[in-house]
């Protein structure tokens, strides 16, 4: 059976009925829909139409939003950042602080902007135990934050270095976590001190990547003066590419 022409568009605001929700609230509200889900179950029991039901949006219209769960959380992620680094006043009132003491109050600032998915959190902490893959992802987005993160608090975060940085700091934040989650305190007493434990951990472990990284550069400082014995018990001498120069 043919289908039916469609009904020609309206052509008042009366006849257009309630005017549909930026794309901004309906992303808010996705978002949201699935903190709230992984605060009642586990992330991989909850399905694309779970949220969009939550979310009061049809499949196609999430499609439109998301590629899936993970993006998802991304998004949140990403609201978190945005949150911690709009904290201008906070910066400039620790911009005469030691690089640990700045780096102390960003994350103090990223729980405090993290307070409403403590149950979220825990649920996907979980999960992550249990589903490696997911660990995966979720670390990726923890890097990619973290980078943010030591950035705001005047720590480089670029380079190989920076990676690394990133890359510790994302674990330790993980670790301290796992207080935050049943700190029940308004001050966040415990987070504070197992947050300024982590720091001072990480701050040694700093001091030793930063030996090793001068370490690592030293053949490339020296290549100039690099000699080799040759097996007929001779020496060459060779340059920074590693090509021979005169023989001695």
């Amino acid at each position: 059976m043919a289908r039916k022409p469609k009904s020609p568009a309206p052509t008042s605001d009366a006849d257009a009925g309630p005017p549909q929700p930026p794309a901004s609230n309906s992303t808010e509200r996705v978002v949201a829909a699935l903190m709230a889900l992984l605060a009642e179950r586990s992330f991989e029991d909850i399905g694309l139409a779970d949220i969009a039901a939550r979310a009061n949006l049809s499949l196609a219209e999430l499609r439109d939003l998301f590629d899936g769960k993970v993006a998802i959380l991304a998004a949140r992620t990403k609201a978190i950042d945005r949150a911690v680094l709009g904290g201008a006043d906070a910066d400039a009132d620790m911009a005469d602080e030691p690089p640990r003491e700045r780096l102390f109050d960003v994350l103090m600032r990223r729980f405090e902007a993290m307070a409403n998915d403590k149950d979220a959190v825990r649920s996907l902490m979980k999960s992550a135990r249990r589903n490696p893959g997911l660990a995966l992802e979720l670390n990726q987005l923890a890097v990619n934050s973290q980078q943010w993160m030591l950035t705001a608090a005047g720590i480089s975060a670029s380079g190989p270095r920076g990676v690394l940085r990133a890359q510790g700091l994302a674990v330790m934040f993980a670790q301290v976590a796992r207080t935050w989650v049943d700190d029940d305190d308004p001050g966040l007493a415990r987070t504070m001190s197992a947050l300024d434990r982590a720091l001072a951990r990480a701050q040694r472990l700093s001091g030793l990547l930063d030996d090793a990284f001068r370490l690592a550069e030293l053949p490339c400082r020296v290549g100039r003066g690099l000699r080799r014995r040759r097996r007929d018990g001779t020496y060459r001498d060779y340059d920074e590419r590693g090509e021979e120069a005169t023989a001695v």
